[in-house]
């Protein structure tokens, strides 16, 4: 499957959609009149099934994908058609974590034998993760969304529920930076495949898992309390915000008071 027009699409353009939301008198007009023969509508391509690469064409973009990367991380093919290649994923928490309170970090033995120091433990502390950090992963063709933020987690020994937590794709498109929610299925490193190695196209950022309605149960007393004194700081720093945007106007409307009051008449 190539990227450019392999897979025919079946999104309208922009002024069919306005078509469709604004009904003036010309297009209320035909609407009516192709609503009574709505086979005759029927004008859009129907979408092409989804084809998967072949073993060809995944080694020809891997092969592409290599002489573009200049940091020694590249892509490897194996004989089943998987392959493995790194990510960075970028963390942008803006609430504490919990993390287990009084325990050492994870050393390397911990690493191989997999150890988890979370289970050893009952105390937990809020932790806030510093903004902005970058973690490279290590991963397969396979490996889902999911298994990434389960990752992330473990790796910084985050005992909060993955389901709080959601993995972007962040793009550049016409002088914006546009992010869009990965589905818990999907495959980070074959958006990276297709997209190069080149981060200012694609990059992938770990943030918070806005649902619009906020699971208040999934949470413990010290989380809630802690979103309380987050939220009474920020209250108090728009506040000081707004006091001195209108200190400053106070000060420049007396100025030119004075200097009216000034002048000669």
């Amino acid at each position: 499957m190539t990227v450019d027009s392999s897979m025919s699409s079946g999104y309208c353009s922009l002024e069919e959609e306005l078509e469709d939301c604004f009904f003036t008198a010309k297009t209320t007009f035909f609407r009516n009149v192709q609503s009574k023969h709505p086979w005759k509508n029927d004008c859009k391509p129907a979408e092409e099934p989804w084809c998967p690469p072949t073993l060809q064409e995944i080694k020809q973009k891997i092969d592409s994908y290599n002489t573009r990367e200049k940091n020694c991380l590249g892509m490897k093919l194996s004989e089943d058609g998987t392959y493995t290649g790194f990510i960075k994923v970028h963390l942008r928490l803006r609430r504490p974590v919990m993390v287990p309170a009084g325990i050492r970090p994870p050393s390397i033995y911990d690493a191989i034998k997999e150890v988890d120091l979370a289970a050893t433990t009952d105390r937990r502390t809020s932790f806030y993760l510093p903004l902005d950090a970058i973690k490279q992963l290590h991963i397969c063709s396979t490996t889902t969304v999911s298994e990434v933020i389960q990752g992330l987690l473990k790796k910084f020994m985050v005992v909060d529920s993955p389901q709080k937590f959601a993995l972007f794709k962040r793009i550049h498109k016409d002088g914006q930076v546009l992010f869009q929610k990965l589905s818990v299925a999907d495959c980070p490193l074959y958006l990276r495949l297709l997209a190069g190695p080149d981060t200012d196209v694609l990059s992938f950022v770990l943030k918070e898992n806005e649902t619009g309605e906020v699971e208040w149960d999934a949470f413990s007393i010290p989380e809630l309390q802690n979103f309380l004194t987050i939220l009474e700081k920020e209250e108090q720093d728009k506040i000081q915000q707004v006091q001195k945007k209108y200190d400053k106007f106070r000060q420049k409307l007396e100025e030119a008071l004075r200097e009216s009051q000034g002048k000669p008449a």
